[in-house]
This record gives C-alpha cells, sequence and structure tokens, in this order.
C-alpha cells in the first residue's frame, strides 16, 4: 500500500497545499512507486478522486487511494491496482475526518542512471502530470 512521507504532516499545518512521496504498488499504474505527489489539504472530495487520508487502523500511516463512493460510515476507497490490496476491501469504510486531502499531480524524480540527452528529454517530457479524477473507474470499481 502507499505509504506517504511524514513530512506530509508537517507541511500540512502550515500550508493548504504539500508534497508526498509513493511507496509501493497499490496504485499502479496511475501512481509508480518513487512517484512524488501534490497535495491539497482539506479539498473537496468526490468519487473518482485519487485522495489521501490515514489507514484507519494505523492512523500514523499514510495512505494514496482512490475515493469511490460516499457510504454510510464515510469513503469507499480502493488502489488502482486490484492485486496489491490493502484498501476497504480489507478495512470497510474510512471515516471523512481520516481524509486529509485531494491528489492534483505528480512528478518523477530524475534518476541518476539518465545521462544521455534523450533520456533527460524523455523523462522532461513525462515529469509532471495531473492526477485526473476518473469517474468510469470509480463506477467499474464500486461493484467489487
Amino acid at each position: 500500500m502507499p505509504e506517504l512521507s511524514q513530512e506530509t504532516e508537517r507541511t500540512k499545518a502550515l500550508l493548504p497545499f504539500g508534497a508526498a512521496e509513493v511507496t509501493g504498488p497499490s496504485m499502479v499504474p496511475t501512481l509508480q512507486h518513487g512517484d512524488r505527489l501534490l497535495v491539497q489539504y482539506g479539498a473537496r472530495v468526490r468519487a473518482g478522486d485519487v485522495i489521501v487520508l490515514r489507514h484507519p487502523f494505523q492512523q500514523d500511516l499514510l495512505v494514496v487511494k482512490r475515493a469511490v463512493e460516499l457510504r454510510e460510515g464515510g469513503w469507499w476507497v480502493l488502489g488502482d491496482n486490484p492485486y496489491a490490496g490493502g484498501d476497504s476491501t480489507d478495512y470497510g469504510t474510512v471515516p471523512e475526518e481520516l481524509v486529509l486531502g485531494k491528489v492534483w499531480l505528480r512528478y518523477r524524480p530524475f534518476k541518476d542512471g539518465q545521462r544521455s540527452f534523450f533520456a533527460r528529454v524523455r523523462w522532461a517530457l513525462s515529469t509532471v502530470w495531473p492526477v485526473l479524477c476518473d469517474r468510469s473507474a470509480s463506477k467499474r470499481l464500486r461493484a467489487r
């Protein structure tokens, strides 16, 4: 399950936006291990949004998932990778007070091994992408 840097918590108090780092495969293909995220804290969440939340059982652990549906008791959240687990199929709905914010974009850090000109151009063209709300995915995932 994607775990986020604890720096996320410290910057949350100061600014409405903050950075987080993804670890784990549960949001593949939308997010990859090592991606950095721009998160808006306190943003209104809608079905299909990628969000940052506290794990319901380990509240010191921050995770990133897709909000699928608002149900009684909170948000039903799922990872985009159905084989990774660690989402509402394991722990049920997530209370709204555990949802910290909405992910707006992801950027990939430059890797040390990217030395050629073409590797640097490819990185520059693919490093920053918005993380879009996927309403169709939320409808497909709701059936789980």
